[in-house]
């Protein structure tokens, strides 16, 4: 029996959806903090020097597309990466746009961000 155009398509589309959940710089640059290990969003926030809000409306779509999980521990929220693969598209993305890896540092200082991982 032959597939329609439609069923070769749709074959396609949960690879559309990730390309989707990739698609934007902020996401990326959440995901390269999590290559650090589980973080929480204030420590997002120090540094990539953006609010809380927007970073958790990228988090919310990371999740969403399975990416990232979410952990509570009182008033943190801790996330990290589910599906550690992700970091290999990453990596083929930034050497297909001919760019190095970053190294992620603090915007504001350390003792703004109220997080266990930077006040130990």
């Amino acid at each position: 029996m032959l597939e329609t155009k439609q069923q070769v398509l749709e074959t396609y589309q949960p690879q559309a959806q990730l390309c989707q959940a990739l698609n934007h710089p902020v996401r990326l640059a959440i995901l390269d903090i999590l290559r650090e290990g589980e973080q929480c969003v204030c420590h997002m926030e120090a540094i990539l020097g953006l609010r809380q809000a927007y970073i958790s409306q990228h988090l919310m779509l990371l999740r969403e597309a399975g990416l990232v999980e979410d952990r509570r521990d009182g008033w943190n929220i801790f996330y990290h990466v589910s599906r550690p693969e992700v970091h290999q598209i990453a990596d083929a993305l930034r050497m297909l746009a001919g760019q190095p890896r970053r190294k992620l540092v603090h915007i504001h200082a350390p003792t703004e961000c109220p997080c266990p991982k930077c006040n130990s």
